[in-house]
Parts: C-alpha cells; sequence; structure tokens
C-alpha cells in the first residue's frame, strides 16, 4: 500500500511556472508506476503526465508537450512535475495516482491506478 501527497500548488500569472510533488509514504515505491491528472468543477479527471518505475518511460498529453516535465527520485520517494509557460486552461486541481508494477499502456486511464493523492489546487491568471 501506498499513500500519496501532493503539494506546490498555487496561484501564478501565466507564463510562470511551477513544480508539483508527490510524497509517497509506504513500502515499495521504485515497484509503482506513477500518473498526474488534472480535474477542473463539472469535468472528468485528465490524463497529464506519466512515468515509469525507474524514471522511463515517460509520457504527456499533447496539451503539455513540451511545457511540462515529469520526473522521479526514488530514494527520495517522490515525483515531480515541473509545469513552465503555463496558460489559464492549466487551471485545475492537480493529483497524483500509482499503479503497481511497469508502465502499461492504459496508463491514460483512471481505472489504470489504484492509489490517489488528494491534490493540489493550481490556478493561473491571464
Amino acid at each position: 500500500q501506498v499513500q500519496l501527497v501532493e503539494s506546490g500548488g498555487g496561484l501564478v500569472q501565466a507564463g510562470g511556472s511551477l513544480r508539483l510533488s508527490c510524497a509517497a509514504s509506504g513500502r515499495s515505491f521504485s515497484n509503482y508506476a506513477i500518473g498526474w491528472f488534472r480535474q477542473t468543477p463539472g469535468k472528468e479527471r485528465e490524463f497529464v503526465a506519466a512515468i515509469g518505475q525507474s524514471g522511463t518511460p515517460s509520457y504527456n498529453v499533447d496539451s503539455v508537450k513540451g511545457r511540462f516535465t515529469i520526473s522521479r527520485d526514488n530514494p527520495k520517494n517522490a515525483v515531480y512535475l515541473q509545469m513552465n509557460s503555463l496558460k489559464p486552461e492549466d487551471t485545475a486541481v492537480y493529483h497524483c495516482a500509482a499503479s503497481v508494477g511497469v508502465l502499461a499502456h492504459n496508463y491514460g486511464l483512471v481505472n489504470y491506478y489504484h492509489h490517489w493523492g488528494q491534490g493540489t489546487q493550481v490556478t493561473v491568471s491571464s
């Protein structure tokens, strides 16, 4: 079992940057693939990025390619989402999620992940 806690959200102007962190507790963090999702009121949770157990492979949704970078530090039990050139449409609650095992082809699906954090709010003003 792994528990996840996100941090690093906040209010930023368009064009700015934020770095989200996902801290994991529990055993064998390196056994989990990790994903980041975001959600706005009234909409379904949207896939943002995912990373394999050892740091590769990694994937981003097209709308954030070239702007967001996912990384992990297994000795620190942490995953990060570096977000640059933020846009107002990036405003959402960002959640990290974990799935035991290698990163599978369905990494973009909510039901692929079994453990979720409570989320951190990111607000980008225009």
